[in-house]
């Protein structure tokens, strides 16, 4: 995400301030993520080893699959590592503002990126396989070693990454052409193999057994997830969008913020067409062929998830006191101040959303997963947003934080014996860590 001319230099965010975008677009993509996730949860029913959506079902269910395919599938993945990655830069640089020295910034982020790799590991432990905390904190740890990297150079990672998750889609592709032409069962249809993803993820009645599955999966598509290069690539968008200010004064960049939106949700959406016509029984390559497509699938998620962001940016405009197109900012009412405080729970509603499903839906649990399709699960996963929204905008009118969010940061924040004593700043330090915008010279690298 970068723009030919960047606009003004902006001040420095004051460390009390929180910005309503970020929190905004993590209430929305909650309720995709819940959308995507209950899929996994049903079980018994005819599937692909390519998706976690059941084959069978009515009319209404295929059109909902085919909705996924194009605006869901794919594309939340990326929107989270967007704003995880702008989450690091913002926490790095609230604590330098509250004069934090940067090498216990760095621990502290390592801290709790482990965190969240232990978090993860619960989660697939208990409830659900399809865990995405291991995998994010993994990849915090990893691309800590470019954290303090110059503008420039985030960006030429940001394409080697999608430039290679490209050749890693085309590639796969044609290596499933060629397996198929030399008569290889790619698939297994030929030897009668039918397997289902959510068979694995939610259809095993012992707890004991399943349990081991759910690490086993979890120890599996974690790395999968990965080695995409998209997500990092999204994570490393975040850091620039966040260096230079995007979602704190979105009416600065409010022509990039429309290109991206426009141009984002449009390839992401096309690139979902493919899918989305296997979902309507109409498929527009052989099933072999999907299997690499879905890779080039995630590069066009990638966009959609960062347009779906841009929108939400450019939503907040109206409530930011310096937009020139208005006289005075409007006050949020309390459908946005509900979806934020949502937002600011994030890590606690994701895995609420796990706690519900996972005995409802699953075979060890009320088994209710084998006796619904597409349109009943997407009907409990907005139950279930709703109320996520319910129980957090009680929270916000006590002040009381999520209970995981309490738990993140404790295992995150140092304490006070183990904290550096405050010394002189070196000569480039807290704009490094990461870069202020405050600092022309560090936004125009």
């Amino acid at each position: 995400m970068s723009a030919p001319t960047p606009p003004p230099v902006l001040d420095q965010f004051p460390p009390q301030t929180r910005t309503l975008a970020p929190d905004l677009a993590r209430g929305f993509m909650l309720l995709l993520i819940a959308m995507a996730n209950v899929s996994w949860f049903l079980w018994g029913h005819p599937g692909s080893f390519n998706s976690a959506h059941p084959t069978d079902g009515t009319t209404v269910d295929r059109v909902l699959r085919a909705f996924m395919g194009i605006a869901v599938d794919g594309r939340i993945l990326p929107l989270f590592a967007f704003l995880f990655g702008y989450g690091m830069v913002q926490f790095a640089r609230g604590r330098t503002a509250r004069g934090v020295p940067p090498g216990d910034i760095k621990r502290m982020l390592r801290r709790r990126h482990l965190a969240m790799i232990l978090l993860g590991f619960l989660h697939a432990l208990l409830l659900f396989g399809g865990d995405i905390l291991g995998a994010y904190g993994v990849l915090g740890l990893i691309l800590m070693l470019a954290f303090e990297a110059k503008n420039k150079t985030l960006r030429i990672f940001f394409w080697l990454l999608i430039g290679y998750a490209v050749v890693s889609g085309v590639g796969g592709m044609v290596t499933m052409w060629q397996l198929e032409s030399s008569g290889f069962d790619v698939t297994g249809a030929e030897a009668g193999f039918e397997f289902a993803l959510a068979d694995l993820f939610a259809g095993i009645s012992n707890y004991g057994i399943a349990m081991a599955v759910r690490v086993g999966m979890w120890l599996v598509t974690s790395p999968m997830l990965i080695f995409t290069g998209v997500i990092p690539a999204a994570i490393i968008v975040g850091w620039l969008a966040a260096r230079h200010g995007v979602l704190e004064q979105p009416e600065r960049w409010r022509p990039l913020l429309t290109k991206v939106a426009i141009g984002g949700i449009t390839l992401g959406w096309l690139s979902g067409i493919p899918v989305a016509s296997a979902h309507l029984g109409h498929s527009l390559m052989p099933e072999s062929l999907m299997m690499g497509y879905l890779t080039l699938n995630y590069v066009g998620g990638t966009a959609a998830g960062l347009g779906y962001a841009a929108v939400i940016a450019l939503f907040t405009i109206r409530f930011r006191p310096t937009d020139p197109a208005a006289a005075t900012a409007r006050t949020p009412g309390p459908v946005v101040r509900s979806l934020a405080a949502v937002g600011k729970r994030s890590l606690t509603f994701y895995l609420f959303q796990a706690l519900i499903f996972a005995p409802l839906l699953a075979a060890w649990g009320f088994g209710l997963g084998e006796r619904i399709n597409t349109t009943g699960a997407l009907l409990i996963s907005l139950g279930v947003w709703l109320l996520s929204i319910l129980i957090a905008t009680i929270l916000e009118a006590r002040g009381l934080r999520g209970p995981m969010e309490v738990v993140l940061r404790r295992l995150t924040y140092l304490p006070e014996s183990r904290l550096t004593p405050p010394g002189p700043p070196p000569p480039h330090g807290p704009h490094r860590l990461p870069p202020s915008p405050q600092h022309p010279e560090e936004s125009r690298s």
